[in-house]
């Protein structure tokens, strides 16, 4: 069973990695909002997440399985909608269960099922510390106003929580003008930031075995936070915009997992994106809407 389990955890990772590649494609076009970007993230994670996919004859694995996969139907509606699995490896004959073509094979996926295991409960444990010393570093905090605190273990303003989200500021911010790093900061907030990278985490940790999937979560996490620069400086004037800019010099990167910080990713980058940016049309913001559904379209579905 446990062998099963990782011939299609190792399917859907190849999978994700495929799909995975194209978002990074995609993203190498500058004139794309990172905010487009960070939606089109969620294809490889969902890919790496679910199993199952609608069949479509628009799908971009209809041009990778005349080469090296194939689709395997798992039900069939009579207007031929069909939910199916992706099969990368192609080393089994049948399927539920899966019957390999030899038995080296089944003995392969049956020992790489343990090391998977193995590895998965450690990523979960180094995940869980790394989640826990947060919630240590927020009950140490010390209350400001709203949900906004101060802290002597925090090198950087941040987001910690989910449910309850809090603010936490090093001390030395207590004197400082926050009134960008908040409006950073509650945008994390609305956005369900944390929530996200936390899922993220998760599903890379299930598929720690891929180096795309580390890859992808890397720059998922620089992306959330462009995406969110670009949500705050869509409000603001140009002259808010270069404050808010030298805003971020003053900060250091954190280093939580868990938190979204106003000091995350490249500081470089993301003054370079705040200068560059401009605020868009309904006409482009309607063209980028239905661009990345037609590339979710294209690259979650299977081939039909």
């Amino acid at each position: 069973m446990l062998g099963e389990t990782f011939y299609w955890i190792f399917n859907m990772s190849i999978t994700a990695a495929v799909t995975g590649l194209v978002v990074l494609l995609i993203r190498t076009v500058r004139k794309i909002p990172r905010r487009v970007i960070y939606f089109l993230w969620i294809i490889p994670f969902l890919r790496m997440a679910i199993p199952l996919g609608l069949n479509s004859p628009y799908s971009f694995m209809s041009l990778i399985s005349r080469f090296t996969t194939r689709t395997v139907t798992v039900f069939m509606t009579a207007d031929d909608i069909g939910l199916s699995m992706t099969n990368c490896v192609m080393a089994a004959d049948s399927y539920f269960p899966v019957t390999y073509k030899v038995n080296l094979l089944e003995r392969l996926f049956s020992a790489s099922s343990i090391v998977w295991i193995i590895g998965l409960l450690a990523a979960a444990a180094a995940l869980a510390i790394l989640y826990f010393s947060g919630i240590r570093e927020m009950k140490d905090s010390v209350h400001l106003r709203e949900n906004i605190y101060l802290s002597e273990k925090v090198q950087s303003p941040a987001v910690y929580g989910i449910v309850r989200p809090r603010i936490i500021l090093p001390v030395s911010y207590a004197e400082k003008d926050i009134d960008y790093i908040l409006m950073h900061e509650r945008m994390h907030i609305r956005r369900a930031d944390n929530l996200w990278r936390i899922l993220a985490f998760i599903i890379t940790a299930v598929h720690w075995f891929n180096p795309f999937a580390w890859l992808f979560l890397k720059l998922f996490l620089a992306d959330t936070e462009l995406a969110c620069d670009e949500c705050v400086i869509s409000k603001c004037s140009p002259e808010q915009r270069k404050a808010y800019a030298l805003s971020l010099l003053e900060c250091k990167k954190s280093a939580d997992a868990f938190a979204s910080a106003f000091g995350g990713a490249k500081i470089r980058t993301r003054i370079e994106n705040i200068l560059s940016f401009q605020k868009m049309t309904w006409i482009s913001a309607a063209g980028f809407t239905a661009f990345a559904i037609a590339i979710a379209v294209v690259l979650l579905t299977n081939a039909g």
